[in-house]
């Protein structure tokens, strides 16, 4: 029984060390670091070996290397799916299951591939040159040490609709030019303009700018449309790069640290939910910084219309109902998204504060998909008003 409880709290440490860790963590920092380095010099060794004359001169020491970094990447998937358990959200699933849970995510995905040609090349003699291609894939790791690459992927999916659109409106005038090009081409240049679809290849150059020069319409008719295109692909072109650089610009104003699953499912409220779930309530929050004694909502204001939590710090909450504390894990602005009578009129920064903000909107969507919620809310609030000195936690 001693030996498994060890083995518990050896497995939380670790995952601490090896998941998402409390802010000020040293050998959690020292630990993403180490892979940061390893997983930038992998890349600069793949790209690097592909010259002649380093590759012939440094040939063993490259392949030294490449030992060394796949034990490192197998050691480093392995405790990841020993601590598997450890995560808020698949602990629910038992030890067995959520190990295979996380290990069929994107995130273990691309840390089994970092390290899988290497082997696949040993064991099945499999084509080297292609799998060294592969190798590049090791550049996806950083995404979970990025918080910049973590909000360009969240620009993406917020804008996925936009994005859509725009790639839709493409193809339209990409089938549309080609039809066109190939009725007025088609007798003039019968081996480039012979068919729908080999047309398609002079109407995608134009359409993105990149104009080859290879294939190019010598009718007047085709010079026409030819114009034309061009013209639209001048404003095709900017349109995904303005979705994309708007979406960008928003979530870096709006967000000043990235909310991850991995912070929400530590939030108590949410810990009996399902990954997925976890995954929808991290991407409708935003999140903001406070400084110690910086006020987070000045009396006399408006009604704050989020419910907020505190992902790091100490907050001091006044409010009809009293005075209290909340710390690490805690909530508040409950009484806004219940639409209750008493409500948060100030909340300051006792400490810096990291919060995660779910506008109130979505914190009803979220109760009437999970009934429970609301209960434990509710709970929380009768329980601040027995004794609003209480911290919560």
């Amino acid at each position: 029984m001693v030996a498994q409880r060890d083995e518990v709290s050896l497995r939380h440490r670790t995952f601490e060390v090896v998941e998402e860790a409390a802010p000020g963590d040293r050998l959690s920092r020292l630990f993403d670091r180490f892979l940061i380095v390893l997983i930038t010099l992998n890349i600069a060794a793949v790209v690097l070996e592909t010259v002649p004359s380093l590759h012939d001169r440094f040939a063993h020491e490259f392949l030294v290397f490449e030992v060394v970094s796949v034990i490192v990447f197998t050691v480093e998937y392995a405790v990841r799916i020993w601590v598997a358990p450890e995560f808020p959200s698949l602990k629910r699933h038992g030890p067995l299951m959520s190990r295979v849970r996380y290990a069929l995510s994107i995130g273990a995905l691309i840390d089994l591939l970092a390290f899988l040609p290497f082997y696949l090349a040993i064991f099945f003699g499999a084509d080297l040159r292609v799998l060294r291609v592969l190798r590049l894939l090791r550049f996806l790791k950083l995404m979970r040490y990025s918080s910049a690459l973590m909000t360009l992927q969240r620009v993406f999916y917020d804008e996925r609709r936009a994005l859509l659109a725009s790639l839709l409106i493409m193809f339209g005038l990409l089938i549309i030019s080609s039809t066109a090009i190939y009725h007025a081409e088609r007798l003039a240049q019968p081996e480039a303009f012979g068919s729908i679809p080999a047309a398609m290849w002079w109407s995608l150059a134009t359409l993105t700018t990149v104009g080859y020069g290879d294939i190019v319409p010598v009718t007047l008719y085709g010079k026409l449309i030819g114009g034309v295109v061009m013209l639209f692909g001048l404003g095709m072109f900017a349109l995904p790069l303005g979705i994309i650089a708007m979406g960008f610009s928003q979530e870096v104003n709006q967000r000043q640290f990235v909310v991850t699953p991995a912070m929400v499912g530590k939030v108590p409220l949410f810990e009996d939910l399902d990954a997925r779930e976890i995954v929808r309530i991290s991407r409708m929050m935003r999140a903001r910084r406070y400084a110690a004694d910086e006020t987070i909502i000045q009396r006399g204001s408006e009604p704050t219309e989020e419910l907020l939590f505190v992902a790091n710090g100490v907050v001091t909450v006044e409010s009809t109902a009293g005075v209290r504390v909340v710390a690490d894990g805690g909530i508040f602005g409950i009484e806004t998204v219940l639409r209750l009578d008493k409500v948060v009129t100030t909340a300051v920064a006792e400490t810096p504060v990291q919060l995660m903000m779910l506008a109130a909107q979505d914190a009803r969507d979220l109760v009437r998909r999970h009934p429970e919620l609301e209960s434990a809310l509710r709970a929380q609030v009768a329980e601040t008003e027995s004794d609003p000195q209480d911290k919560d936690r």
